[in-house]
């Protein structure tokens, strides 16, 4: 008959499986010894006699499949605008920017051409007041900005010819607003382009700042770094340039060492913290949190092969995605202090953007694919301890 347990020393991983221990331990007769948790971080060294049931996390998300759209895609960009969701998605082998809405009928998504170009890579939408701008970036033939006035299915007209002699390959896009302008910044990566800042002018975006020429930028980000505007650019030849805002212009402020070959850099901000999710073709992908004057290195996952690394919340949920061109595709939880906890792999061959999307309280992932089919999961959270 047993009259004592003590299993002290052990090390214990509190999750939903543990429930049934901690309320056996509740009603049990005898004198019981325990262990502290293992895991997870936000429970690592806690004693199982100062845990509850509710304390261990019993909420299991998962991404499943819900359909495939005919065609491969390279930037997938969620928008909203007049209560109406919707993705951007750049189709540069059929030369189309599409635009993903909800057909409430069917109960899917479609995704009609909107506009006809040549090769665009990046398709890049700005709700402006009651309109929506399109900036699409081509890797041949002039770069342009379309405007449609009115709800979905209003026709998009064409209002300008973007950076005419600056852009040469156009690699990526990116708006912000600072004060009462917007601003357009636009990573060139040629080897004699110029990456360049432009400003809404109220009909029309105007060249205002050319960051730096001859260096193929790959990513430019927007972001806010203790309560002023700042960017991170990425390059191929050189490592990630953090830019501060001046009040008119953007000046170099650091560099981010150790990472000499960045791709592509996202930011998410974690309980007053910034952290940046840097993606590597080569090497490790990291995970950065700026500490005042500079970014430091907390978190790193292998990651060769990979050209995205995104954060991205869904339904509430904070996330990570590493896309992978090699093996499949991983989603991550967004832990305490910027750490990643693998959650799931998925199979999208060579993603290169991921994009939520929220329809009548359901939560859609769409994850462009450069050699496939574009995808779309739910997100779907089921209670394990129910």
């Amino acid at each position: 008959m047993l009259t004592q347990l003590d299993l002290r020393g052990n090390p214990f991983e509190c999750w939903c499986p543990l429930r049934w221990f901690l309320s056996w331990m509740v009603t049990a007769s005898l004198p019981v010894e325990v262990g502290r948790c293992r895991g997870p971080p936000s429970l690592r060294g806690t004693p199982l006699n100062q845990l509850q049931p509710r304390h261990l996390h019993c909420l299991n998300a998962e991404l499943q499949p819900f359909q495939s759209l005919p065609f491969s895609s390279l930037t997938a960009e969620p928008f909203t605008l007049g209560g109406h969701p919707g993705v951007a998605l750049a189709q540069p082998f059929a030369g189309a920017c599409a635009l993903l809405e909800w057909d409430q009928l069917a109960g899917r998504f479609r995704a009609p051409t909107i506009i006809n170009g040549s090769s665009p890579v990046a398709c890049h939408p700005l709700p402006l007041g009651s309109s929506l701008l399109l900036i699409v970036a081509q890797s041949s033939g002039s770069s342009s900005v379309w405007r449609r006035s009115g709800g979905p299915g209003a026709p998009f007209l064409r209002l300008q010819a973007l950076g005419h002699g600056l852009l040469r390959r156009p690699h990526s896009i990116a708006t912000a607003r600072f004060g009462p302008h917007w601003y357009l910044g636009v990573a060139d990566s040629s080897k004699g382009g110029t990456t360049t800042l432009f400003r809404w002018g109220g009909r029309a975006f105007y060249p205002h700042q050319g960051l730096r020429p001859w260096h193929r930028d790959t990513h430019l980000e927007f972001l806010e770094l203790g309560g002023q505007p700042a960017l991170v650019l990425c390059s191929g030849s050189r490592r990630p340039l953090v830019y501060r805002w001046s009040g008119a212009a953007f000046a170099p402020h650091t560099d981010i060492p150790h990472v000499p070959d960045v791709y592509a850099a996202k930011h998410f901000r974690l309980r007053g913290h910034v952290y940046l999710c840097l993606t590597r073709f080569l090497g490790d992908a990291k995970v950065m949190r700026w500490e005042g004057s500079m970014f430091r290195e907390v978190h790193q996952v292998p990651a060769r092969g990979s050209l995205v690394f995104q954060p991205l919340t869904l339904g509430g949920h904070r996330y990570v995605l590493l896309g992978n061109d090699f093996s499949p595709s991983r989603l991550y939880r967004l832990g305490p202090g910027g750490h990643l906890e693998v959650l799931q792999d998925l199979l999208t061959p060579s993603p290169r953007a991921f994009a939520p999307i929220s329809v009548a309280q359901r939560h859609f992932l769409v994850a462009s694919s450069f050699k496939g089919t574009t995808r779309i999961y739910q997100h779907v959270v089921v209670d394990a301890g129910a």
